[in-house]
């Protein structure tokens, strides 16, 4: 998929890059169906505290409920390939037999009035889903069950697929998109293909307003704030911030610190780390 670059106009137009909508987006509108208000929170936990910060903003969106379990197995035709303004992925707006229609995660390849499928018979094309027993070793996939029945929790990203690379024993390995090697049982569900939109890292934002809109504050850096304020503020002049490291408002250090619980339950499903030499 093409990127537009606009012509630099204006300060803020200079080196401003968006996808090529019109060579994708079928439909403009949501299924009015599939839609529900989304509650803004603003990085608030259930006590209304700031849990996350630079959040807040930003436009008024509804959520797209997207079926991330697959549990149809009748024939599916795509009716439309939509933006979703909660995700980088673009949406598919599925149709079965009887009329009903549904949301999907638009793999790259995926058109208007392709037909998929959901089931152990169904075949190795883009789009369709099946159990990871029943998937050919070595096939990229995404959209990867964790726990059968749970639906879709790995890989559903723009752009980004996981491989397939063994089976044995009633468990698989996949390779995420990050370069980890997780153990994942043979009755989860996958999708085959690539997620669409994999250009979606190569857009230049082009203007901090464009950030606000979609719900993200400023982040004021540590080093040009008082002593009270953060570690690394105080001094005269631009300073080092006085550390062997940098560390968080809260003393925490920011590069290089693993946070992943040493005792995490799911420890044991991690074959290879990411980082792992």
């Amino acid at each position: 998929m093409a990127t537009i670059k606009y012509k630099p106009t204006t300060p803020s137009r200079r080196n401003m890059t968006v996808p090529d909508y019109k060579q994708v987006i079928t439909k403009d509108t949501p299924e009015k169906s599939l839609v529900v208000i989304k509650k803004k929170n603003a990085g608030r936990n259930s006590y209304g505290r700031i849990t996350v910060r630079h959040r807040g903003g930003g436009n008024k969106v509804k959520y797209r409920i997207i079926d991330f379990k697959r549990a149809d197995a009748t024939p599916n035709t795509v009716v439309a390939i939509e933006y979703d303004p909660n995700r980088t992925a673009y949406i598919a707006l599925l149709q079965n037999e009887a009329g009903t229609r549904s949301y999907i995660i638009a793999p790259e390849g995926l058109k208007v009035g392709d037909v998929i499928y959901s089931g152990a018979d169904a075949d190795i094309k883009a789009g369709n889903t099946l159990p990871i027993a029943n998937i050919p070793t070595g096939t990229f996939i995404h959209n990867i069950e964790l726990y059968p029945g749970k639906g879709a929790q790995l890989a559903r990203s723009a752009g980004v697929m996981a491989q397939l690379i063994s089976k044995e024993g009633g468990i698989a390995q996949v390779r995420l998109p990050s370069g980890e090697v997780r153990i994942v049982r043979l009755d989860c569900k996958a999708t085959i293909g690539q997620v669409g939109n994999y250009e979606h890292d190569t857009v230049k934002v082009g203007k901090a307003g464009k950030t606000r809109h979609k719900g993200i504050r400023p982040t004021v850096r540590g080093s040009v704030m008082n002593p009270c304020d953060h570690p690394h503020g105080g001094g005269e002049g631009k300073s080092p911030i006085g550390h062997p490291s940098p560390v968080t408002p809260w003393g925490k250090p920011a590069l290089g610190y693993k946070t992943r619980n040493k005792k995490a339950r799911t420890n044991k499903f991690i074959v290879k780390r990411r980082n792992a030499k």
